[in-house]
């Protein structure tokens, strides 16, 4: 009975992991269909970068946000969600505005640019959804961002 069960569920298992045509490795390097999310992260930057205690956009933070606005005027049917984070010092409550100020800026700027505000929301995770955990500078600066998300 044993030799049964053991067979059975091998043959079970081997089932399971028979591969098809579908399920091939990915090519992570491969281009991503042009005006999927993926497209969006591959050709233009999807993050601009503030100072500590900042929601002032830089002259790299802006030429990053003219490249979103450029992609988004090309795909014109996208609809993007712009995400405010902050590094890990300052309370929960300070950080959550501080990240709003920054989600609303890059999203301002989009919109000085020529993309329809209706296109568009933003949102703040403060410190509550850190790109990069650690607490040296570099660290922090990683996660003073707005992210710009295509949905």
């Amino acid at each position: 009975m044993k030799k049964v069960l053991s067979s059975v569920a091998l043959g079970l298992l081997l089932i399971g992991c028979e591969c098809t045509d579908t399920c091939q490795n990915v090519d992570a390097n491969a281009a991503a269909t042009p005006g999927t999310p993926g497209h969006f992260k591959q050709t233009v930057k999807d993050r601009v970068f503030f100072n500590f205690d900042s929601s002032t956009l830089s002259a790299d933070a802006k030429k990053s946000v003219e490249a979103q606005a450029g992609w988004l005027k090309v795909y014109s049917s996208t609809t993007a969600t712009v995400e405010g984070k902050c590094d890990a010092r300052g309370t929960h409550e300070y950080n959550l505005a501080l990240g709003a100020r920054r989600a609303n800026a890059a999203e301002k700027e989009l919109v000085k640019l020529g993309i329809d505000k209706n296109r568009l929301k933003t949102i703040s995770y403060g410190k509550e959804k850190l790109e990069v955990v650690g607490e040296t500078e570099e660290a922090h600066a990683q996660n003073r961002v707005a992210i710009t998300v295509i949905n």
